[in-house]
């Protein structure tokens, strides 16, 4: 195939382009700074503008069979206004001229794989979050105002892609988790040093759930979404076994072969957020999501646990060092 990542130059695009480059597939990463790759790179403007056929990166979508748009601003930063104007603007703006290019070639992809996010679901310790049941927004009055704004954020997100003028082309969106690699830059690599450092116990009571997925789970639902032609809309990408940060931690220090993590009262982690420019809502905010879908249809976890997906990254951590 041919597969074409706007937004690929992130932790979660080197992970998809390295495993389909990996298995012989032609992968083309559009971005913003193009880096020396072992897959080709092109420059690409995310806000399309004076988009034609002959410009370079629709060129290339041409005759591509698929389009996994990754592109958007990290949301791992302070939500002031500057940030919250390019954290929006960014990913509207990139499905906007995704859609522009696709319209603009003859031999449109078939299908196009949309970048969301879980953070779209409500706020909850109890009910589990499905694409059948799961309850969008939601947040309470007293939640901290930049809760409100990711799901803003995610909600136009998602409405953007729908409303693409597009006919005829498969759609999906990924509400992904956070997902878990032992990349540098990634959250799992965060979440390590801070284990690493002694402080990886509870934040707040450590009932807030936590749902992530492994590296190679997420590779193979993309390869099962692009494969199951039946497979349209949102999808969740999580694994299906979500825990509270407490039991998290817990098992991480356990894999990783230390005993004690100090805990984080949620002024203290304020304070860490703020000198480390990032939201206390990444850590806070309880996400229990679940991936029905994806398991009506038949798709097989390889690392349902953490546990033993943590085992895996700590050991594979280690050999990569």
């Amino acid at each position: 195939m041919k597969i074409i990542i706007p937004g690929g130059s992130g932790q979660v695009g080197r992970m998809l382009a390295r495993t389909f480059h990996r298995d012989g597939h032609y992968v083309v990463i559009l971005s913003r700074a193009p880096q020396r790759s072992p897959w080709k790179v092109v420059a690409w403007d995310p806000y399309g503008a004076n988009l034609t056929s002959k410009t370079e990166w629709v060129r290339e979508i041409d005759g591509a069979d698929v389009i996994v748009n990754l592109a958007g601003k990290s949301v791992n930063c302070r939500y002031h206004r500057r940030n919250r104007v390019e954290i929006m603007k960014s990913r509207i703006a990139s499905v906007h001229a995704v859609e522009r290019a696709i319209q603009l070639v003859q031999r449109p992809p078939q299908v196009w794989l949309q970048a969301g996010t879980a953070t779209i679901y409500a706020h909850t310790f109890d009910q589990l979050q499905d694409e059948f049941t799961g309850v969008i927004g939601g947040y309470e009055s007293n939640v901290p105002d930049t809760w409100k704004f990711s799901i803003d954020v995610a909600t136009t997100w998602e409405k953007t892609f729908e409303t693409a003028d597009i006919p005829g082309m498969r759609k999906v969106v990924l509400r992904s988790a956070m997902t878990m690699s032992p990349d540098p830059g990634g959250v799992f690599n965060t979440l390590l040093k801070l284990t690493q450092f002694g402080l990886g116990g509870k934040i707040g009571d450590g009932r807030q759930f936590m749902s992530w997925i492994h590296e190679f789970d997420f590779v193979r639902a993309i390869y099962w979404l692009i494969e199951h032609q039946q497979f349209t809309g949102a999808v969740n990408l999580s694994s299906p076994c979500p825990l509270t940060q407490g039991d998290f931690m817990r098992e991480l220090r356990q894999a990783w072969g230390i005993r004690v993590g100090l805990p984080a009262t949620r002024w203290m982690l304020e304070i860490g957020c703020l000198l480390m420019r990032t939201e206390s809502e990444l850590i806070l905010k309880s996400r229990r999501v679940v991936p029905s879908r994806l398991l009506q249809e038949g798709f097989t976890f390889e690392y349902p646990h953490w546990r033993n997906a943590a085992a895996e990254l700590c050991c594979r951590w280690r050999t990569n060092r």
